[in-house]
């Protein structure tokens, strides 16, 4: 029985404790009930509110409930045939005088505890993020597809790789033809260079868990290093994995590909890797020098100014 207390309940309560000072009858003509209502819950009322819940009105047998004599088939089955499927164990059953339907033996079968509801599961409860506290300190790396209808020539597949900087959000972005563990690691010795220009130093690249970055999940190759995790471990920079199937701990470079969707590819055509490569080039320095809330609105540049 629920403990919570109904405004029904809590009428009742009224009621009876008005009947028991004034009596039946008075009760009866103040609160437009009959004397058999009253009767009725004064009988039940013990003092308590819970006491003037109503009852379940579930009735505790129906007339086409399984018998004794089939419970007692279903059981002696079920025992002899423990890893029988339901669907087959139905089948013996309906050869030896069983007429129920599947559904009412499942029924009856999840009622004696053999079809136990599934455990809850705890959900994931993530980790408080790790804000970063100067520039260089973290880099999240990562790759778009460039969409099929901003690339004019059918056979031609082009790729933006992204880092973003998660202090100072300044982000380098280069075209490449392919999407491989050599753009992976070329583009790594590039953003390299050009957050030294900027003053930053890189100590740390973060990225998902894609064959252009690890073996982490290769069958044949899962102790070999990628040739991206080679050229980070040369430039003495850490490559840091995120959890599998979780892009939103790389969610600064992820919502930074859904504002290139909006500001950039929807409205931009591309030839060619060479005039992919200068029109990326002009978006990213537009982008380095728009405000932005996080940053105080401040622009990406001006925010690592003071900070560099």
């Amino acid at each position: 029985m629920s403990k919570s207390i109904t405004q029904d309940m809590a009428y009742r309560q009224s009621l009876m404790k008005y009947a028991e000072k004034y009596g039946v009858s008075r009760a009866s003509r103040k609160y437009n009930k009959s004397r058999s209502y009253i009767y009725f819950w004064k009988k039940r009322w013990d003092g308590s509110v819970q006491s003037l819940a109503c009852w379940s009105r579930r009735p505790h047998s129906h007339p086409n409930q399984h018998t004794q004599e089939e419970l007692k088939l279903i059981q002696n089955m079920r025992r002899r045939n423990p890893n029988l499927g339901m669907v087959e164990l139905w089948h013996r059953l309906r050869k030896r005088g069983y007429t129920r339907r599947p559904e009412s033996l499942f029924r009856v079968m999840r009622k004696m505890g053999w079809f136990p509801q599934p455990k809850k599961q705890t959900g994931y409860t993530p980790r408080p993020y790790e804000q970063m506290t100067y520039p260089g300190q973290r880099v999240q790396v990562d790759v778009k597809v460039v969409p099929r209808r901003c690339i004019s020539d059918p056979e031609l597949k082009l790729y933006q790789y992204t880092a973003i900087d998660e202090f100072t959000r300044l982000r380098f972005l280069a075209a490449y033809p392919e999407q491989s563990t050599y753009s992976s690691s070329d583009f790594l010795k590039k953003l390299s260079v050009w957050y030294a220009r900027k003053g930053i130093h890189v100590e740390c690249v973060q990225t998902d868990n894609g064959f252009e970055f690890t073996n982490r999940f290769s069958n044949s190759k899962r102790d070999l290093p990628t040739l991206f995790e080679l050229t980070a471990a040369q430039l003495g920079i850490r490559h840091k994995l995120i959890r599998p199937y979780t892009p939103r701990h790389n969610g600064k470079v992820e919502r930074s590909h859904r504002e290139d969707q909006k500001r950039f590819y929807s409205c931009h055509t591309f030839y060619s890797l060479t005039d992919f490569a200068k029109q990326l080039s002009v978006h990213n320095r537009r982008s380095n020098n728009l405000p932005m809330r996080p940053l105080h609105w401040y622009s990406p540049l001006e925010f690592a100014v003071q900070y560099v």
